[in-house]
């Protein structure tokens, strides 16, 4: 399938399955705007209905400062009631759809993460950062609040405390901080951090498409519920692996001491 060609982002094929998707508008640190807003929004859609060929994704920005600086500001400035409302809209829709996407989606965080930046890159599955990004929630020092799921995803990850002191302080912190929270995966050196998320995804691009698929939409919604209707939400995602070629596949290429050649079917 070929992806269309947005305007804020720029998207690359690596390998067969593991799409990776720059946030560029490196002039502005990859802050977004209206038109990333709806960029992301329409890509986030498609994954969604059809991810195609695509088993994973590596989000990361573009330039070597930052992953986003949130929202941009430049852009808001004069902005009346009715427009920032109608931009927040499609702000929220894609965060949202960002939840939505079934294959893993892995933030490669390769500089600061700030506001919106943060929330994007919380809504992924999981982080990987370089060890010279910080990360902050910063919107109450504009009058604001984090809109984009922050207040609900950062305390997911580092625990209600900790939550509310970092976004009511407007707190920035380090990757290390970070990992040590369990808000990051893993700190990378600066300039290896991109090619260690892309060794990760070619891991589970590697593994059951079907599998991976089920496996991320168990823990997501499992954890959102108590733990007896999770464990049966499990067991339901886990039937339908039973019936895929895939699973005749897996343990026919493990019998037979070779790779397995999953079709996603």
């Amino acid at each position: 399938m070929k992806w269309p060609e947005y305007n804020t982002l720029r998207l690359s094929l690596q390998g067969n399955h593991v799409l990776v998707i720059s946030l560029h508008r490196p002039e502005v640190l990859n802050a977004i705007n209206t038109q990333m807003g709806r960029d992301l929004l329409d890509l986030w859609s498609r994954l969604t209905t059809d991810p195609q060929e695509v088993r994973c994704v590596v989000l990361t920005g573009a330039g070597d400062r930052s992953f986003c600086a949130g929202g941009d500001l430049k852009e808001r400035q004069g902005m009346s009631n009715e427009t920032w409302r109608q931009q927040h809209e499609i702000f929220e829709r894609a965060f949202f759809q960002l939840l939505e996407v079934p294959v893993p989606v892995i933030a490669a965080v390769n500089g600061h993460a700030y506001g919106g930046g943060l929330e994007t890159a919380l809504a992924c599955d999981f982080i990987y950062a370089s060890d010279r990004a910080r990360m902050a929630l910063t919107e109450v020092r504009l009058g604001i609040m984090p809109g984009g799921g922050g207040t609900q995803t950062l305390a997911r990850a580092v625990g209600e405390r900790r939550a509310k002191e970092l976004i009511m302080r407007a707190q920035a912190f380090s990757a290390h901080q970070a990992a040590q929270w369990g808000l990051v995966n893993q700190v990378c050196e600066h300039g290896q951090m991109l090619s260690e998320a892309l060794v990760c995804a070619q891991d589970m691009a590697a593994n059951g498409p079907l599998a991976v698929i089920q496996a991320k939409k168990s823990i997501h919604h499992g954890l959102q519920t108590d733990l007896h209707t999770a464990c049966r939400f499990e067991i339901e995602a886990y039937n339908r692996l039973v019936v895929s070629e895939d699973r005749l596949e897996g343990v026919r290429a493990f019998n037979e001491k070779r790779p397995p050649e999953f079709k996603g079917k």
